[in-house]
């Protein structure tokens, strides 16, 4: 399975993950709200998750590190301050409330496995190999961050 480890840039694993969402959309709806509802709740979701993700984008930058989440082990600083002293993936964090935002939309109990499934996916061939990567360059610094900081939230 380490083949899969960082193999899939994660803006694709959200774009399939969305599109099995909106594949399976044709299924009887989780609740009925009105499509103002889906629309409102889902753009709120949307807006934090893309929030989230610039602000981790802009905490980056300013460290002056890679935002490549193919090659970590070419960052060249370990950034804990901002939105990484609440999560240690916010990125990722954003990209999983898209998908929330897109399963509120959609409406579709079959829907919320999207979200499910990249959080598992990206967990496991994203981040783990991320958080070793980070392990080796920075040690018992990044050990300390991981004992402060969740992983998500």
């Amino acid at each position: 399975m380490r083949y899969l480890e960082h193999r899939i840039p994660p803006p694709i694993v959200v774009a399939i993950a969305g599109s099995a969402m909106w594949v399976v959309a044709s299924r009887p709806p989780l609740w009925p709200p009105p499509t103002t509802v889906h629309l409102a709740a889902g753009l709120i979701l949307l807006v934090i998750g893309i929030a989230i993700a610039l602000s981790a984008v802009h905490s980056f930058r300013r460290a002056r590190t890679t935002v490549n989440p193919m090659k970590p082990e070419t960052s060249t600083s370990l950034v804990s301050t901002g939105i990484f002293a609440r999560s240690r993936n916010p990125m990722y964090l954003g990209m999983l409330f898209s998908l929330l935002a897109w399963a509120v939309y959609l409406a579709s109990a079959l829907a919320w496995l999207g979200p499910v499934a990249f959080a598992l996916f990206i967990t496991r061939f994203q981040i783990i190999p991320e958080e070793r990567a980070m392990h080796a360059l920075f040690g018992p610094a990044f050990s300390a961050y991981c004992q402060r900081v969740r992983r998500w939230l």
